[in-house]
């Protein structure tokens, strides 16, 4: 796993603890899909930084389903956080849409939806309402803004999603929150965080590059790199 700490990997190795009895009599005594049910709390510890991760777990008590999974400890989704290059305000979208996932899949969905519309409004591609954005996204036809075929696949199946594609998001409904299909929640984060790679984190370190390598050049009394025609400023 990936320290939520520090962010290190490490091999997770989770101590059980049981919820006491008189905490969980209620819960105890509940069924889910007709299973009897069963609380517990897991805890791992980061080699690296020390850092302590804490899970709450609702399972079944006959084959080991887990119906419920949250981490308590620190507070936070399953998703990375947000890399320092995304703009603040969709940093902050995103993080709540990720703590909120285990709890309300359309609130986590509503929320991933505004942060797609920013993004999408940052790199200049308007429209009424969320869908003509992505379909914006997807007749681009300038090659040098086209997104990668892995990021056009992703963020069509998106726009395919039963009731997203039946509830259009515009600047007046951005937080509605509807119904969402198996998936469409985590799918929505997921391809906000390949979104952040393209448009934020890899610009950022491919200018930090040139920035470094343009230094070097002038250090060395070298003209410096010429830059393409449609190159933008950095």
């Amino acid at each position: 796993m990936k320290c939520p700490h520090c962010r290190t990997d490490f091999f997770d190795n989770w101590i059980q603890t049981p919820i006491q009895r008189h905490d969980a009599a209620i819960m105890k005594g509940g069924v889910y899909d007709g299973y009897p049910i069963y609380p517990k709390c897991l805890l791992a510890t980061c080699p690296a930084c020390k850092g302590s991760t804490v899970m709450f777990i609702i399972e079944s008590t006959s084959d080991d389903t887990s119906y419920f999974v949250s981490q308590v400890y620190p507070r936070g989704g399953r998703f990375p956080p947000a890399p320092s290059d995304v703009p603040a305000t969709i940093a902050a979208d995103y993080a709540e849409a990720n703590e909120v996932l285990p709890i309300s899949p359309k609130a986590s969905a509503a929320l991933s939806r505004r942060c797609l519309q920013a993004i999408l409004s940052g790199q200049g591609y308007k429209g009424r309402d969320l869908v003509k954005q992505i379909d914006a996204v997807l007749d681009e036809t300038d090659t040098a803004k086209a997104l990668p075929l892995a990021l056009r696949e992703n963020i069509d199946a998106i726009r395919n999603f039963g009731n997203f594609s039946a509830h259009p998001i515009t600047d007046q409904t951005t937080l509605q929150v509807v119904e969402v299909e198996e998936g469409e929640a985590e799918w929505c984060l997921q391809l906000l965080i390949d979104l952040f790679e393209h448009f934020y984190v890899a610009p950022a370190e491919a200018s930090a590059k040139r920035a470094a390598l343009a230094k070097k050049l002038s250090a060395a009394g070298k003209p410096p790199m010429k830059k393409p025609d449609n190159a933008k400023a950095d």
